[in-house]
């Protein structure tokens, strides 16, 4: 009696517990953000120190000047991105592919940055919009894998047609490979290339369309179908 009784009481506080876990896991992630950009970019970081120097002439107090820096910082972006519509996006791009790209080890880290923006950002890389999310089955009808191809033309090796897909890789699919597989594979995926985006960004918890089991609710993607 005294062990079922305390089975319950268990039981329920578990309940309550994972009840409020989400909560508390979204409250300690988002503490975890302010905490990093605080030691990144705090009022006592260098770049902290130079956002309250924008701001000193509007306020003595440090903290504050810290704020109406950033906030000045923020609203610089407005005409920076007017400049960059109206013709500052090449000249910009020399400079930095003079400087940043050609220095050592940073210019590895700016190029996988730039790639991952000109993926998100569909007027500096339009070609992107133009390739179509497909699933490939391995085999035919084994591993089920989501890839862009860009483009319907194929070629012919050993008498079979070919076709390119990229391969992305997660969480940053900028990166991946370049296969060749049999035309037979691929199946057209309902999807546009920002949702494949956002598949691999968070390592497959959104789920890509298709019929869910009833059990797990699990997405099934398309059967492939005998060419």
């Amino acid at each position: 009696m005294i062990r079922s009784s305390l089975k319950s009481i268990v039981t329920t506080w578990l309940t309550g517990l994972l009840s409020l876990l989400p909560l508390v896991l979204t409250l300690a992630l988002l503490a975890w953000i302010f905490s990093l950009l605080n030691r990144l970019v705090g009022p006592s970081t260098l770049i902290g120190q130079l956002f309250a120097a924008l701001g000193q002439p509007f306020s003595s107090n440090s903290y504050l000047a810290y704020l109406l820096g950033s906030l000045v910082l923020l609203a610089s972006l407005y005409p920076l991105g007017l400049a960059v519509q109206m013709g500052l996006r090449r000249p910009l791009s020399w400079l930095l592919d003079r400087t940043l790209r050609r220095t050592p080890l940073i210019g590895n880290f700016y190029n996988l940055a730039d790639r991952f923006v000109g993926l998100l950002d569909k007027s500096k890389n339009p070609d992107i919009t133009t390739m179509a999310p497909v699933w490939c089955f391995f085999g035919g009808e084994g591993v089920a894998v989501l890839a862009l191809r860009p483009s319907s033309e194929t070629i012919e090796l050993e008498g079979r047609p070919y076709c390119a897909i990229l391969v992305p890789t997660a969480p940053i699919p900028v990166g991946g490979g370049l296969l060749y597989v049999p035309q037979a594979w691929i199946r057209p995926a309902e999807m546009g290339v920002d949702q494949l985006t956002s598949i691999y960004v968070s390592m497959g918890l959104t789920p890509p369309p298709g019929k869910r089991h009833p059990e797990r609710g699990t997405p099934t993607p398309p059967a492939p179908t005998s060419p």
